[in-house]
């Protein structure tokens, strides 16, 4: 196969997407394809796709059908459609769309190379297995990366079943990888350059493996000479364990922010969506985070419109948002997701959901602006990741994870600097450097 074949990927969704794509763009390196940022140059399409968001898989057919003009024009651009709207309906977008050559799920993509040299004799391959065997145990070294911050899958998959979220379902059982080839993994990232490492999972605290959970790996990892910061996500509130909240206090390299979905603050609704915690424990769950770190910062998750919220239960969330003071926070109509349970209980009316959901961001909204201004005049540390739009103008992220823009000529990216911040934007900071 010739080695100026062009793959394009387009990721849709969280973080984990984005780290599933950078391995499956280094798996099919290996049949001699180089990413670009040009669909119609490539030689293979891949969409990597998230089921988490409203009308995920509609979005996802309008993208292929958008692609149809390349494939007519060259019917040997390959077409593959990776992730979680995959393992969903892979049968059915073979089904809906002849373009597409090859389907894969979240837990085979390790399997790309093989499925593309099967589709060069014009079959159509789909596998959305489960495999027993580990994916990352037949996935390349990573390669060299483009910036000091990398992300670092360390627990896939959820037990949790809440009844919105198809996770389990696409994603399958929690799994957490082992922790030698984790430490192995992150000295080959920081040897290639890399600061900052993010810990993903879709449940991520509840990783566990070799008589360690994630405090006692993120210890472990904070050892590595060169690494200078962690961070994790996503987090559910009944696994956030003692020792976990004790590594925030202790561990300097932890950065002060931790995403922590709530999702609701009616017991009533939490026990609807399965949650298995009350707002009063999710409560005194973040006084005792707080305890540990006194500055971090909380983000979370909010669904509004699940079906059965009454006004009092959308009062509880408001309240619960103002007793906690969050950051940031993602927010979201309810939206039915087809398979879990909460999808066979009628909806609420959408000017009903769409009056709520723009209460809670205006909410949101005052608070995220407030936790910005209160950073004027600290001192953070800032990790530069690029360079700015300005002459000498370098933009990176603070131990807070907020964007800082610092006039810094001569910086580099991956230069850990100390900031004052002067200035607090819409969605970003200002600042000028005071030293290292």
């Amino acid at each position: 196969m010739s080695e100026s074949r062009k793959l394009f990927i387009k990721t849709y969704g969280c973080q984990m997407n984005v780290y599933d794509s950078e391995r499956m763009a280094e798996a099919l390196g290996a049949k001699g394809y180089v990413l670009t940022e040009v669909a119609e140059e490539a030689d293979m399409v891949l969409l990597n796709t998230c089921h988490i968001r409203e009308k995920a898989a509609e979005k996802v057919y309008s993208d292929l059908g958008r692609l149809r003009p390349l494939k007519v024009a060259r019917p040997d651009l390959k077409i593959g459609v990776a992730g979680c709207v995959a393992q969903a309906e892979g049968e059915e977008i073979l089904r809906r769309m002849p373009l597409v050559d090859l389907v894969v799920g979240p837990q085979s993509y390790h399997r790309l190379p093989d499925m593309l040299e099967r589709t060069e004799g014009g079959a159509r391959v789909i596998d959305t297995d489960f495999p027993e065997e580990d994916k990352f145990d037949h996935l390349p070294e990573r390669k060299a990366l483009r910036g000091p911050t990398a992300f670092l899958t360390v627990q896939e998959g959820c037990d949790k079943f809440c009844a919105f979220c198809v996770v389990p379902y696409t994603r399958g059982a929690e799994v957490s990888r082992p922790f030698a080839r984790l430490m192995a993994e992150a000295r080959a990232l920081v040897e290639k350059g890399v600061r900052e490492i993010t810990l993903l999972g879709q449940n991520v605290n509840a990783w566990s493996n070799d008589g360690r959970g994630l405090g006692g790996l993120i210890r472990e990892l904070a050892r590595i000479d060169g690494l200078e910061r962690l961070r994790y996500t996503t987090s559910h509130p009944n696994d956030m364990v003692d020792d976990l909240i004790e590594a925030h206090g202790q561990e300097p390299k932890l950065m002060p922010y931790l995403h922590l979905p709530v999702q609701s603050g009616s017991d009533r609704i939490l026990k609807a969506m399965n949650r298995k915690h009350t707002a009063e424990q999710y409560l005194r769950l973040v006084e005792r985070i707080r305890a540990a770190r006194p500055d971090i910062l909380l983000t979370s998750d909010f669904i509004v419109g699940f079906p059965g919220e009454t006004d009092a239960d959308f009062e509880a969330t408001l309240a619960l948002i103002r007793a906690v003071g969050f950051g940031s926070a993602f927010s979201f109509k309810y939206s039915a997701r087809p398979g879990t349970p909460a999808a066979e209980k009628p909806e609420l009316p959408a000017e009903l959901c769409d009056a709520r959901l723009q209460t809670l961001q205006a909410l949101l909204g005052e608070q995220q602006r407030a936790a910005q201004a209160a950073m004027v005049g600290r001192e953070l540390g800032v990790l530069y990741e690029k360079a700015g739009r300005l002459p000498g103008q370098m933009v990176g992220k603070s131990d807070y994870l907020h964007a800082v823009h610092v006039e810094d000529p001569g910086a580099r990216p991956g230069d850990l600097v100390r900031v004052r911040i002067t200035a607090s934007g819409p969605n970003s900071l200002a600042g000028e450097r005071i030293g290292v």
